[in-house]
């Protein structure tokens, strides 16, 4: 169905949840937001959602009947590279890597905060369209509740209190937004050494391949190929290697990592990060569990070293 709540019509977001009160809050909320906003309750339905809207986002639960959230995304990315945003109740890596490499763009496991996926719905779109200001996913949202519950308080200009900002209710089962738990604290300060330069900033720029190994990185075409053959490495992941060999020694946080490729400060989910950094060892790594040229610095975050750095 499409949103019947009224707000400024710009671009359009899909929304698909088995789970009712959940995707109406979340319909709500993105209406609310500026979208255009339509919805499916199950997998076949989103596929003929998709065909009849073509939207400018989906926002895509794993768990669905008729047809997992899995398939469904399979068979958008066979005609579409619109951004897909999976969500998921299960804690299981291995679900958010195969929808990774299915070709999902970023996740959000259950339960949520809605700041959190308004802000990523909009970096998402920003990074897709090639426009839009990054105070657009800082700022908070006008109105974060679910509808019938209360009303909220608009935004102030100043980055609010979870409180302020989240859903006030929680859905009738468990799987759905999460409760507000306190401020969302700033991201932390990195312990690299020296101030990053904007991924591709001249003078710091490697040359259009480099070699990891038997791995070519086509940084031009955005591929990873090995003997010829392309390897499935989805868009963010391959940004994320190109952003870590462009400032080789240097220790990103988490934190740091998803400001500067994915976008958005920290709001509590930092797992994005670690889950593609999984899928780019599986890829570029002799052995994923002795990485040669994508550390883990325990305690901080990643950097990129090769063997001899």
């Amino acid at each position: 169905m499409t949103s019947r709540y009224h707000a400024p019509v710009t671009r359009t977001v899909l929304v698909v949840d088995d789970e009712a009160i959940l995707r109406e809050t979340l319909e709500y909320n993105l209406a609310r937001d500026g979208y255009r906003v339509v919805t499916a309750a199950d997998g076949r339905e989103a596929l003929t959602r998709f065909a009849d809207e073509r939207p400018d986002l989906v926002v895509l639960d794993v768990l669905l009947p008729e047809m997992s959230g899995l398939d469904v995304c399979r068979a958008i990315r066979r005609e579409s590279d619109v951004p897909i945003l999976m969500l998921t109740a299960k804690d299981s890596e291995i679900d958010k890597v195969v929808g990774l490499e299915l070709g999902a763009d970023d996740y959000l496991t259950k339960p949520f905060g809605l700041r959190e996926l308004l802000a990523r719905v909009r970096a998402l779109l920003r990074r897709t369209e090639g426009h839009g200001s990054e105070d657009e996913d800082r700022r908070a949202a006008g109105v974060l509740v679910a509808p019938g519950t209360m009303s909220a308080a608009p935004a102030t200009g100043s980055r609010p209190a979870a409180a302020d900002s989240e859903v006030a209710a929680r859905p009738a089962r468990p799987g759905g937004l999460a409760p507000a738990q306190g401020s969302v604290p700033d991201a932390v300060t990195a312990p690299a050494t020296g101030s990053a330069p904007p991924l591709g900033s001249v003078g710091n720029r490697p040359p259009a391949e480099e070699r990891l190994d038997s791995v070519a990185v086509d940084f031009a075409g955005h591929r990873l190929v090995r003997d010829g053959e392309e390897l499935p490495v989805t868009a963010r992941a391959f940004e994320l290697l190109s952003f870590l060999m462009h400032h080789p020694g240097q220790v990103f946080t988490r934190e740091q990592l998803l400001d500067r490729v994915w976008g958005y400060e920290y709001a509590g989910e930092t797992r994005t990060v670690d889950v593609h950094m999984h899928q780019l060892r599986s890829l570029v790594e002799r052995e994923s569990a002795e990485p040669r040229f994508l550390h883990t610095v325990r305690g901080v975050g990643y950097v990129f070293r090769r063997p001899n750095q």
